[in-house]
């Protein structure tokens, strides 16, 4: 007959190297990786107190609110990693909206065997990311699965933001002889992670594009006060932000292949893979729609924030194939920039 002893449970381990599932538990261990992990990064007042929601100071008014889940493989690439794709994916979701990004959740999903290591490196650069964009994460969760039923490490982002009074963004305020501003070259973080993937060496300087976007939103916001909308150019690329635009206004846009930077690294890379520029993904760009009488003065003023130095005049909003995005090439002719059907690049952010 067994004895009491030999049913006993273990004691845990005391030192931990790598997420066990007691991680996840709710127990002592998912209390240690609070105290020792994510508190020492993240800890502000809110936080601090460990309740089970976060009680906030907002200013009175309107406020965004956005979540995103974020997945990639690798988890580390030049120009950035998960954690900071997890922070800066969701405050300029915010910042396109017009809001002035404040409070973050983080959650977590990790898979058995993740290196602590590994989890203490994401969580240092979403804490160094969060201070850049002046955003403080109040909240959060953690789950462990087991070993095989994840990648290592999934991330969900929730935001909100203030919104100034008086403000309104939408694609449905676009009209005919508005133009288009990008705020910088197409494709970088698509190609960074495909060639990181695949162990290509694509030569030259290639790196993701990942960068909070919340200045530069809040440059063309104070330099073009009729701005009708914003849109962060993440999976699809350009051509599913402006399709977006085009079916929710029911206008035409066209578009100048000769004005839409492309580094020739990234260019020739899509060439390489049968790949277009306009549907790669991008972690660090948007597009602005102004009125062409603020057109000039918002891009002069892209161009003194270090996220849109490069940002250019790439089209305008017609009243001609209404909900139809077409692009003038280099060669003079016009075709029509369809919709991304499927992944290009699977597994980007």
């Amino acid at each position: 007959m067994a004895t009491l002893s030999s049913l006993a449970c273990p004691m845990p381990i005391a030192v931990n190297t790598h997420i066990v599932l007691g991680h996840g538990s709710g127990g002592k261990l998912s209390a240690d990786l609070v105290r020792d992990v994510f508190l020492p990064a993240f800890g502000n007042p809110a936080l601090n107190r460990l309740d089970d929601q976060a009680s906030l100071q907002m200013a009175s008014g309107r406020i965004a609110f956005s979540t995103d889940s974020f997945i990639v493989k690798p988890l580390f690439f030049p120009g950035g990693n998960i954690g900071e794709l997890a922070i800066y994916g969701t405050v300029n979701d915010l910042a396109v909206g017009g809001a002035e990004p404040k409070y973050l959740s983080a959650s977590f999903i990790l898979e058995e065997g993740l290196p602590l290591k590994t989890l203490h490196q994401i969580v240092k650069s979403m804490s160094d990311a969060a201070a850049r964009a002046g955003v403080s994460i109040v909240t959060g969760d953690t789950k462990v699965v087991e070993k095989g039923c994840g990648d290592k490490i999934f991330i969900n982002t929730s935001g909100i933001g203030v919104i100034p009074a008086g403000l309104t963004l939408s694609a449905s305020l676009v009209e005919p002889g508005d133009h288009i501003l990008l705020s910088g070259p197409l494709g970088e973080h698509g190609i960074t992670i495909l060639s990181q993937r695949e162990g290509l060496e694509l030569g030259g300087e290639l790196k993701s594009d990942t960068a909070p976007l919340h200045k530069l939103a809040q440059a063309i916001i104070k330099a073009s006060p009729q701005a009708r909308c914003m849109r962060d150019l993440t999976r699809g690329g350009l051509s599913s932000a402006l399709n977006e635009i085009a079916a929710s206004a029911r206008v035409g846009i066209e578009i100048n292949e000769r004005s839409i930077p492309v580094r020739e690294t990234v260019r020739g890379a899509c060439e390489l893979f049968g790949l277009d520029p306009l549907y790669v993904a991008n972690e660090g760009k948007l597009i602005a729609i102004v009125p062409a009488s603020e057109s000039s003065a918002t891009l002069a003023a892209m161009r003194l924030v270090d996220t849109g130095s490069e940002s250019t005049d790439i089209g305008v909003i017609t009243e001609a194939h209404a909900g139809l995005v077409t692009m003038r090439t280099a060669l003079g002719t016009m075709r029509v920039v369809d919709m991304l059907a499927g992944d290009q690049l699977p597994r980007i952010c």
